[in-house]
């Protein structure tokens, strides 16, 4: 299964670790750090040209860890999972 992120970006539900408020956790110093390290690494990926909501961190099997920052809030990307608005295979 799969999670439309928006802007045509879509992730495999399974690889998904975390779905988080941007708001709330760009307060946080060790979130900074951590979306900081990310970026230089190369590993965040913004989905479309909109003002970011979310962040959501997927680690797929075999792969390096991505970040993708999504216009859609979290509560749109958990309500799409928990009533399985998700794109199938």
């Amino acid at each position: 299964m799969y999670l439309h992120l928006g802007s045509n970006v879509t992730v495999p539900s399974d690889d998904i670790v975390g779905i988080f408020d941007l708001d709330n956790c760009s307060s946080s110093r060790i979130t900074l750090q951590f979306l900081k390290a990310a970026e230089e690494e190369g590993m965040v990926f913004p989905v479309g040209e909109e003002l970011p909501k979310s962040v959501v961190v997927c680690c797929p099997e075999g792969s390096w860890q991505r970040v993708y920052l999504s216009p859609l809030n979290v509560t749109t990307l958990v309500r799409r999972i928990e009533s399985g608005l998700y794109e199938e295979e």
